[in-house]
């Protein structure tokens, strides 16, 4: 039995992460902040978890150290266009007060990063450190691989975990809470964005939660064998960018959005409220529609012994389902 700390323990991840470590018979703190339930993928809450309050830009994340064997960092700022400070903040000071709190426990430290932080090298991506000079599409992916850096440099134990675009279970096709990117898919449901640019052959790594969670906790079981690796929790193949909007076509009830090529893209000949709404889509995600990134995750793999179920359209299918279900797409 390991003594586990995970922040960010309400969120999507960790309360899934805590709910599988809880059942594998591990003693397990979950860190919260503003909101006070744990609850796994499924919605229950978690039973069987002590709750402490703290707060990653704090010093030592406002705690008093206890012991533990391994420290799981979940916590963080998801939003790809916030201000570079709150980034900053969170995501890279707030690891270095998670780092120190882990070293006064005594703790390894598992980080949880993004396959993303790719930034715009394309083709195979080794489960490595992000080299010096890379470009990023974003600040998001810029603080999360700064954040790395931190962790490789702290002298702890450590491990980094980079699961891609998180989504739904991969038999249910159940998500307690919906992404971000989600929201391209709804708007494009509801008929707000009528067209849908992405570069032919662009691809979105969209990984299943159920593989992400047990894969974290899996890592977090093997931290001897870990310590100074990275690792990809990817899908086993990606999705290309285009299906996003065939998927909406698919369902009958939803509009057909037309897919075009960013250079035949012209935003002025759509009515204003779409201009503004696909501005923003485009904004924020558009560089995720012209890149084709292959996360390798051989030493994933090789440490964990999984693999990830099947990505495919009738798993897209099932996703759908649930959003309609969930009141999160339009019903019929």
């Amino acid at each position: 039995m390991l003594k586990i700390l995970v922040t960010g323990a309400a969120g999507l991840i960790g309360g899934e992460v805590c709910a599988r470590l809880v059942e594998k018979g591990h003693a397990v703190t979950g860190m919260v902040r503003r909101n006070p339930e744990i609850r796994g993928n499924d919605g229950a809450l978690v039973e069987g978890i002590e709750t402490v309050s703290g707060d990653v830009t704090l010093p030592m994340m406002g705690l008093d150290p206890a012991r533990h064997d391994v420290v799981i960092h979940c916590a963080a700022s998801l939003e790809f266009d916030a201000p570079e400070e709150e980034l900053r903040a969170i995501n890279i000071e707030g690891t270095k007060n998670a780092l120190a709190y882990a070293k006064a426990a005594g703790a390894a430290f598992l980080h949880v990063s993004t396959a993303y932080v790719c930034g715009q090298q394309g083709g195979v991506i080794t489960e490595g450190r992000v080299p010096e000079g890379r470009t990023f599409t974003n600040r998001y992916e810029a603080s999360k691989a700064a954040a790395e850096a931190v962790v490789a440099e702290s002298s702890l134990p450590f491990a980094v975990a980079r699961p891609s675009i998180v989504l739904g279970h991969s038999e249910t096709g159940i998500i307690r809470d919906f992404p971000s990117l989600c929201n391209v898919f709804r708007l494009m449901a509801r008929g707000k964005v009528t067209q849908f640019p992405c570069v032919q052959g662009s691809t979105l790594d969209l990984v299943p939660i159920d593989h992400v969670a047990e894969g974290i906790a899996r890592i977090a079981e093997r931290m001897e064998q870990a310590d100074g690796g990275y690792f990809h929790l990817v899908a086993e193949s990606p999705l290309l960018a285009a299906e996003l909007a065939h998927g909406v076509a698919r369902v009958d009830h939803f509009p057909d959005p037309e897919v075009v090529a960013p250079e035949d893209y012209d935003p002025t000949q759509l009515r204003p409220a779409e201009q503004m709404l696909a501005g923003r889509m485009i904004g924020t995600f558009g560089p995720y529609f012209t890149r084709d990134p292959q996360f390798d995750d051989t030493e994933f793999r090789a440490l964990t012994g999984l693999e990830c179920g099947v990505t495919d359209a009738a798993w897209l299918d099932r996703l759908i389902a649930y959003g309609i279900e969930a009141g999160y797409l339009p019903a019929a």
